[in-house]
């Protein structure tokens, strides 16, 4: 079942957050991720939206997922997304209609 990483950050410091955005797709492509979606603008539609940069991935299973942010290739430039961002992110499956 495909998955889904919905994150927001709130980038604190651009130049760490930069060294992270340059190594961030040789880590990710290997595991066959699709980035949906990369905003800094998004339209609020109710509440509070405070976030400075929202992300939407897909991976084909949790397992890749998981796997993609446990990777050694991940682990190297995750300290630079720490060092200039706050994050909050969740896994979600994607929905499947049932079957009647």
């Amino acid at each position: 079942m495909s998955v889904y990483i919905i994150a927001q950050i709130s980038i604190t410091d651009r130049e760490s957050y930069d060294k992270y955005d340059a190594g961030f797709m040789e880590a990710f492509e290997p595991f066959g991720g699709e980035i949906l979606s990369v905003d800094e603008d998004p339209l609020t539609l109710e509440g509070e939206w405070t976030a400075t940069r929202s992300v939407l991935l897909k991976f084909e299973s949790k397992d890749i997922a998981l796997a993609w942010l446990n990777s050694d290739a991940y682990k190297a430039i995750v300290g630079h997304r720490h060092a200039g961002s706050t994050m909050n992110g969740i896994l979600v499956n994607a929905f499947e209609m049932p079957k009647s």
